[in-house]
């Protein structure tokens, strides 16, 4: 029996290789276990919108798994609203969101993939909000449809939807994640003088 070997992606090497020294250096950091570790992409879609009599269209709900899975590589999973909430006519139950979770290669895979590939397909793009950053250095932004992944055939596609990406660091503050985000060609905006 074939044991499958690991393999390190380019990201993955960079950050080892790279990133990793310089970000020592610029916060100094005395120990490599201080450097932050990109722990998981999740990738949400919210789907309340679209419920009728509390249950999901089926067109919809096929449209939203077979994006999910093909820009991740895995079936997502249903999450259901815990509580019912009048004012947005949920119900304790219903369909709320379908959710991808990825860690180690698959992960590595897909931020590679969003940064080469899905951010220079945005639209009117000026580069992702520098204050996206929760305390934890955890990342959270949104696209709003799911055409700027290369991989997807808007043709075969009934529904456009966006998706919320989380992208969640261990021992990390803003700052830092910053830093190493923007090493790996992240597009952050670029502050212009006398501009807010």
């Amino acid at each position: 029996m074939m044991v499958a070997q690991t393999q390190t992606s380019r990201l993955q090497a960079q950050v080892r290789d790279v990133v990793a020294p310089k970000l020592m250096q610029e916060f100094g950091l005395k120990n490599p276990h201080e450097v932050p570790v990109l722990k998981k992409i999740v990738i949400n879609v919210g789907v309340g919108k679209h419920l009728e009599n509390q249950k999901l269209k089926p067109d919809f709900r096929d449209t939203v798994i077979s994006t999910l899975s093909t820009i991740s590589g895995q079936k997502p999973v249903m999450i259901k609203a815990k509580k019912s909430v009048a004012n947005f006519k949920v119900r304790e139950g219903a369909p709320s969101a379908f959710m991808v979770t990825l860690r180690r290669e698959r992960m590595w895979s897909f931020l590679d993939r969003l940064v080469n590939l899905a951010m220079p397909r945005i639209k009117d793009f000026r580069g992702m909000s520098e204050k996206a950053f929760d305390t934890n250095g955890n990342y959270s932004f949104g696209l709003t449809e799911q055409a700027v992944w290369p991989e997807i055939n808007m043709a075969n596609v009934n529904h456009s939807h966006g998706m919320n990406i989380n992208i969640i660091f261990d021992s990390s503050t803003p700052a830092m994640s910053q830093m190493l985000l923007s090493e790996l060609g992240f597009p952050f905006a670029r502050k212009e003088d006398g501009r807010r």
